[in-house]
């Protein structure tokens, strides 16, 4: 959700465009970068067994910050990027179950592709622990991370994980 719009409704019930302050949009950005990097990172975690603190490190001095790259990670929100793998990592064995749970029946997390397990991770962390993060700003910034990397039914399978966790974990705002 990176656009420089916001609907809203006006004193008549009218909808109209807000528009969102370069600063408050710089920041969404920021965070987007962020989140396709944390799920970069948490599948390389995964695949290679590399430790928490060494790929926060290795972001931060080789891929943050640097130009020329295929996909520039120089504006990541690197605080933001560091708490949701830390928080994934923390809570895993709470963030796991809940996805086998949500996932199609025959269907378990660990036989679900390496890169959208770590979108479903991250996504269900913040969910769950990320209040500052609106539930469906969640949902559709890991549903555009899908798509970066798949064509497929992934996407379609990463809104529908999400969305149903979302319903049991912040029901107030998933009506």
């Amino acid at each position: 959700m990176t656009s420089g719009d916001e609907d809203s409704t006006d004193e008549g019930g009218k909808r109209r465009q807000a528009q969102i302050s370069p600063l408050r949009q710089s920041q969404r950005a920021r965070r987007s970068i962020a989140r396709l990097a944390a799920v970069q990172a948490l599948y390389q975690m995964d695949l290679a067994q590399t430790d928490l603190a060494d790929v926060i490190a290795d972001y931060r001095t080789r891929r943050f910050g640097t130009e020329g790259d295929e996909m520039s990670l120089e504006e990541a929100d690197e605080a933001f990027f560091a708490a949701l793998l830390k928080g994934v990592v923390a809570r895993q064995r709470e963030i796991d179950p809940l996805v086998d749970a949500q996932l199609a029946e025959g269907w378990r997390l660990t036989r679900v592709d390496a890169i959208l397990r770590a979108i479903l991770r991250a996504g269900v962390y913040e969910l769950l622990a990320r209040r500052d993060v609106p539930a469906k700003v969640a949902i559709s910034e890991y549903v555009e991370v899908a798509r970066a990397f798949f064509d497929d039914e992934e996407p379609k399978v990463t809104n529908g994980v999400l969305d149903g966790i979302g319903r049991r974990v912040r029901p107030e705002e998933l009506v």
